[in-house]
């Protein structure tokens, strides 16, 4: 499990998706479903605490900027976490996999994101209203929530890819910490487990951040492409998934 999370921690730093290695590992171990959320979220805390500190002391992180982007996905996570224990989210595997594939395409053969920062097409309050929807999907669900914020600061702030990725840190550690507080009410969290696992998590999140600010876009866009695909072969091979049931229908 430590080095599941160091692997989880290093794609996380990187590109988001460190939960389609962690959260497979929990459930493998014979942890619940709902406990292997709650803890992966825990330990996922520390990895995405860990590349913030690193992007910030780098200077790589405007926390000014993010004020209200940061308030609302706080909100927004709060609110996810707090809903997801009443609404069923099955329609969510049959939209969360064309999301990620649209992602994927847009990295893969969109404009080519850099290290240039464009002009915003939304103010920072504005955008804060995105970010509480992204927040709000990562305490009800979570998986791609990194893509997500991603493409969201690239697309609609403007930002280069490798400033993207660091506030996307930032955002995604908000989040996180605000779902581990419901869960650990709750009850769900398995504490021993997740703090051990947060040491693995930070370890590799250390590793990716550094990764990420020596290779930049060139590392960057690639691992978001694959992670984002990768997330949705992992979400089709489960036979309950009604898109696949629906393709297997189809052909």
């Amino acid at each position: 499990m430590f080095f599941a999370a160091v692997a989880a921690g290093f794609v996380d730093a990187i590109a988001g998706g460190g939960g389609l290695i962690t959260v497979p590992a929990l459930l493998a171990a014979g942890v619940s479903p709902v406990a292997a959320i709650a803890t992966n979220k825990v330990q996922g805390s520390f990895g995405t605490a860990a590349a913030t500190y690193t992007f910030w002391r780098k200077g790589r992180i405007d926390f000014g900027l993010l004020k209200w982007p940061l308030i609302f996905t706080v909100l927004g996570a709060a609110a996810g976490s707090f809903v997801v224990t009443f609404v069923d989210a099955a329609w969510l595997m049959v939209l969360l996999p064309v999301l990620l594939v649209a992602i994927a395409l847009y990295f893969l053969f969109g404009p080519k994101a850099s290290d240039e920062d464009v002009k915003a097409r939304l103010t920072p309050f504005a955008f804060g209203v995105v970010a509480g929807g992204i927040g709000f999907y990562d305490g009800f669900f979570g998986p791609g929530t990194g893509s997500f914020f991603a493409l969201a600061l690239v697309t609609l702030l403007g930002m280069g890819l490798m400033r993207a990725t660091a506030h996307t840190k930032a955002l995604n550690f908000a989040s996180n910490i605000v779902s581990v507080g419901i869960f650990a009410v709750g009850g769900h969290v398995l504490w021993l487990v997740g703090l051990l696992m947060a040491v693995g998590q930070v370890f590799g999140g250390w590793l990716g951040s550094h990764a990420a600010m020596r290779f930049g876009p060139r590392l960057i866009r690639p691992l978001l492409v694959i992670i984002c695909l990768a997330m949705v072969a992992k979400l089709l091979s489960d036979p309950a998934n009604p898109l696949r049931q629906l393709l297997v229908g189809l052909f």
